[in-house]
């Protein structure tokens, strides 16, 4: 089938891991040359750019180059921009570092052909076979992100269920209903954003446990409070965006009365430092910078979160 006839589209945004993309994709591509693959490569470097455009080229993939970083969520809108223009009616979002296990596209494909309002996503699973995230909660509560495991543990709390941006298959219709990410996140939250909306849109959010991904666990979210393996030093970025971005998605979706509660110092301040945490307490006597930093995420979360202007916009993905 051409690329114009393609009827799914796999969108994968590249920063820095084209082996990886390399490597990821390979069975996917034998076991459905039907699909259109999209690679988004967000810069990083004039070396990675022209591995990331080579691999494009051999593999007769579209090639996607915007000129700076643009994050995730631009680069999906980005990738799925050119996704819609060859006529792709199905748009698989894929991290560079999971690999969808053999059927399981068609799997998500049934799924979203039955219904074309569905969010799904695969059950995600690590290496060595533990699970990764068959979604996760956000508690309205204080803006707390805990695995469906911990349900049990706080029984009658308002939650949100939301699914994780590393591997998602939509409708094109679906995608065009709620218009993409939001670029006000950069990186991490927007996917929680992405899941609220599909909800707010009319649409629904589904697992399927009999379709499988692996997820090597790059630098993105996972399942639980952590989003990565517990006790693993995380990136300043990982940090400082996870902090703020709890502030951002409250102005962005919640009324102001919950915003005005999730804004409040000692709450910001106990939840940034149990994202520090997360990374284990030695890495803080190597980097004790990163008080400072979360200080900063902190700071700059509460500004954004009583900005007038803020309210429920698109916004514009910039580059770093």
């Amino acid at each position: 089938m051409s690329p114009d006839s393609a009827q799914t589209a796999v969108v994968v945004v590249n920063y820095g891991a084209s082996s990886l993309v390399a490597q990821n994709l390979a069975p996917l591509e034998a076991e459905r040359p039907d699909a259109l693959i999209v690679l988004v490569d967000s810069f990083s470097d004039a070396a990675e750019r022209q591995r990331a455009a080579a691999l494009a080229a051999g593999r007769g993939w579209e090639f996607v180059a915007p000129d700076g970083n643009v994050g995730f969520g631009g680069g999906c809108d980005l990738g799925a921009a050119r996704a819609l223009e060859r006529g792709a009616t199905r748009i698989l979002l894929l991290n560079p570092d999971a690999r969808l296990e053999p059927g399981a596209l068609a799997v998500l494909e049934s799924e979203v052909e039955a219904d074309p309002m569905v969010l799904v996503a695969p059950r995600i699973e690590r290496p060595d076979g533990s699970v990764w995230s068959v979604g996760s909660d956000l508690y309205l509560a204080d803006g707390r992100i805990r695995s469906v495991r911990a349900r049990s543990r706080f029984p009658g709390a308002q939650r949100a269920f939301w699914l994780s941006g590393a591997c998602l298959l939509l409708s094109s219709t679906l995608w065009t209903r709620i218009d993409g990410f939001r670029g006000q996140y950069f990186l991490y939250w927007e996917d929680v954003d992405f899941s609220w909306r599909v909800v707010a849109a009319g649409g629904r959010l589904a697992v399927r446990g009999d379709a499988l991904a692996v997820h090597a666990e790059g630098g993105t979210q996972g399942e639980d409070a952590g989003r990565q393996s517990a006790g693993e030093p995380k990136s300043d970025t990982y940090y400082a965006y996870n902090i703020r971005n709890r502030l951002v998605f409250a102005r962005l979706n919640l009324p102001d009365e919950a915003v005005r509660r999730w804004r409040r110092l000692p709450l910001s301040l106990r939840i940034a430092w149990e994202v520090l945490l997360q990374g284990g307490r030695r890495q803080l006597l190597h980097r004790p910078g990163l008080l400072f930093l979360a200080l900063r995420a902190v700071r700059a979360g509460r500004r954004f979160a009583v900005s007038p202007t803020n309210r429920g916009q698109k916004g514009e993905n910039s580059s770093r």
